[in-house]
């Protein structure tokens, strides 16, 4: 499993049509199904700081994710219109979870 975090600000004027461009994301995931991806993203109380975090079960489910058209165009937009703060990257450990995640 490979668990992967993302922290990045963006412009205050910019956050809304980042939100829509993470929902596109997650709608085509939705139908996506893919049962070796789990994938969030969340806002903090300041409005413009986001927070994705991403379960894969494998590379190639990584690679999936990240191969997806409306992801590259998430990515393409926020780095060319609305970065405040650089995405900072960290790889996590679980140390446990609540649910199952990936059956195993």
């Amino acid at each position: 499993m490979k668990i992967v975090k993302v922290t990045y600000t963006t412009k205050a004027d910019y956050a809304a049509q980042n939100q829509r461009n993470i929902k596109n994301v997650m709608t085509d995931l939705q139908k996506l199904n893919h049962p070796g991806i789990d994938y969030h993203a969340c806002l903090s109380a300041d409005g413009k700081t986001f927070i994705h975090t991403a379960f894969f079960k494998s590379d190639e489910d990584e690679k999936t994710l990240i191969g997806l058209p409306s992801f590259k165009h998430f990515q393409e937009q926020l780095k060319s219109n609305g970065l405040e703060v650089p995405p900072k990257q960290e790889l996590l450990t679980l140390v446990g979870s609540s649910k199952n995640i990936f059956n195993s």
